[in-house]
């Protein structure tokens, strides 16, 4: 009884018991919809920025950045245009406590490497500090390429609506990235840096 009692106590303030039971998936937080910096500002405002503070991004920022690369919108098709509606992009999160599959459609993410895979980026000194590096990967060499640029524009544009420096980046160790996280038939395809700045 006392554990039936626990268990709904946790499920009304919200705890996913799923991730509880699992600790290699993380719900993220609902990304806000509202708010931010008008679009023509952003676009004004986008820009390639290579310096990076120790500050890390908190699951709220990395929820709605990610709902931005490769998200599920109001009609249930992704929130960047997919052609033919081919969906064969995924998006890998890399961080210090390693690496990170997205699921757009449930909004989480599922560990898939607990290996410090950061050393596989930091071909340039302003990559050590970086807190999150996204990876951009697909199955299609037409298309594939495409949908990557299509997401990071739009993670481009919501770092410059909050702030977020970050830079796109086609020199890192794609073959040593690719083989700690066991892809076989996906292609790396290009990774993107975000940070807050120094401050």
């Amino acid at each position: 009884m006392k554990k039936l009692l626990w268990m709904v106590s946790l499920a009304m303030f919200g705890i996913n018991l799923n991730a509880l039971a699992n600790d290699s998936v993380i719900k993220l937080p609902q990304p806000n919809m509202t708010g931010g910096m008008p679009l023509m500002e952003a676009i004004d405002n986008r820009h390639t920025e290579r310096s990076f503070g120790l500050k890390e991004i908190d699951n709220q920022v990395l929820s709605e950045i990610l709902y931005c690369a490769w998200g599920v919108s109001h009609d249930g098709k992704r929130t960047i245009p997919t052609s033919m509606n081919k969906q064969n992009l995924e998006v890998y999160v890399i961080k210090a406590d390693g690496a990170w599959l997205y699921d757009g459609k449930e909004n989480t993410l599922t560990q898939v490497s607990k290996e410090d895979l950061r050393p596989f980026f930091n071909q340039q000194d302003y990559m050590k500090n970086v807190p999150l590096n996204l990876l951009y990967v697909g199955t299609d060499a037409k298309n594939s390429p495409m949908h990557a640029g299509s997401a990071y524009q739009n993670v481009g544009l919501y770092a410059a609506s909050r702030g977020l420096n970050n830079v796109v980046r086609g020199y890192f160790d794609k073959k040593g990235v690719a083989k700690a996280l066991n892809l076989k038939e996906e292609e790396v395809l290009v990774s993107q840096a975000l940070g807050w700045p120094n401050n």
